[in-house]
């Protein structure tokens, strides 16, 4: 079993993120051959920042990361239910 420097709620929290970028990428994108180009994009982004252990670095990245989301956010999301 391999240690982990974050705990399960951070886990959490970035997974929750991951999942919100995608699902704001897909309200502005309807073709989902078009999301996936983009859902790839957003993959390679948390990819690149998954091996920041400083938490300093990681707190900056993620404010950033929240901050860029609210700025995308789409005006009439779909709502699923």
């Amino acid at each position: 079993m391999s240690t982990s420097t974050f705990s399960s709620a951070h886990r959490i929290y970035v997974k929750s993120l991951y999942k919100r970028y995608l699902t704001n990428a897909l309200d502005w994108t309807i073709r989902r051959d078009l999301w996936r180009a983009q859902a790839l994009q957003i993959r390679a982004e948390f990819e690149r920042n998954r091996n920041v252990h400083d938490p300093r670095a990681l707190a900056t990245i993620l404010e950033k990361a929240e901050a860029e989301l609210a700025a995308k956010r789409h005006p009439d999301p779909y709502i699923c239910e």
